[in-house]
């Protein structure tokens, strides 16, 4: 699913004096509805030309917070598909936007820069990242309550490029933080398995798995237990997780888990 954008975020109040007298907004809420629609089943080729048409829109109609925000979505897009040369391009060109904008402290300032940062991360460019969420760091704890989710998303992405940095501590505090964050969420369960499983993880690159094999095994424990929470909705996002955290599971010798959590995601895509 797509990464932190909230209705919040891209209906933010913008500077009159950043609009052209002859804009033309795109229609964001149904574009991001539409997009979502497109991801829940994984129909990745739609969700691209759907974004390159609403880009161009946006270009002709000079509405550069709305082209922000599609760029923003692009971002995420490429980074999930691997695309390395694209994901870059959207990147450079959504932080020179936003910077042109004057919005250097607002929210969604610090989410394009997130976004930024997480493909960075994604494309072997951790030192880039690094700086890039320090500053949204800055920005989300001063700008959003302290049990905001968006919060928990970005401790948990930049501790996975603390934690690529070998600053094994500081990233050890960061997971702590996202599930604090996560733990105050309604059905918040699904983000506080990712954030077990990355713990996992961290255990296993600062010690090894076998010195850390006990603790290794009492975060999958928990993170399969969070994942069968019985309430928690079988939607779009479920499947997302169940993706995302299944090969986890198989790294760690949770075969037949593994195998669950990718057929509960194909389910849920297939009823989609």
């Amino acid at each position: 699913m797509r990464d932190f954008l909230k209705k919040t975020d891209y209906e933010e109040p913008c500077c009159p004096l950043n609009m052209h007298p002859d804009t033309v907004k795109i229609p964001i809420g149904r574009i991001i509805e539409k997009l979502d629609d497109y991801l829940s089943r994984n129909d990745y080729s739609a969700a691209e030309r759907h974004l390159s048409y609403w880009l161009a829109e946006a270009e002709n109609g000079h509405d550069l917070r709305g082209k922000l925000t599609v760029l923003n979505e692009q971002i995420g897009l490429f980074r999930k598909l691997g695309r390395v040369t694209e994901g870059l391009r959207a990147v450079e060109a959504a932080l020179s936007l936003a910077d042109s904008l004057e919005m250097e402290n607002t929210v969604t300032y610090g989410t394009t820069l997130i976004n930024a940062a997480t493909a960075y991360k994604a494309f072997d460019k951790a030192v880039d990242a690094l700086p890039l969420y320090q500053k949204a760091q800055k920005i989300y704890e001063s700008s959003l309550a302290p049990e905001d989710a968006r919060l928990g998303g970005l401790y948990n992405n930049m501790a996975l490029t603390v934690m690529s940095l070998e600053k094994y501590r500081d990233a050890e505090n960061l997971f702590t933080k996202a599930m604090s964050v996560m733990e105050k969420q309604e059905h918040g369960e699904g983000e506080m398995a990712i954030t077990c499983l990355n713990l996992a993880d961290l255990v296993s690159a600062e010690i090894g798995m076998e010195a850390g094999e006990k603790e290794i095994e009492a975060l999958l424990e928990k993170a399969e237990s969070l994942l069968n929470t019985e309430d928690l909705p079988k939607d779009g996002n479920y499947a997302f997780i169940c993706e995302k955290c299944a090969p986890i599971f198989g790294y760690y010798g949770y075969f037949l888990f593994e195998k669950e959590l990718a057929n509960r995601a194909r389910l849920i895509y297939e009823r989609s």
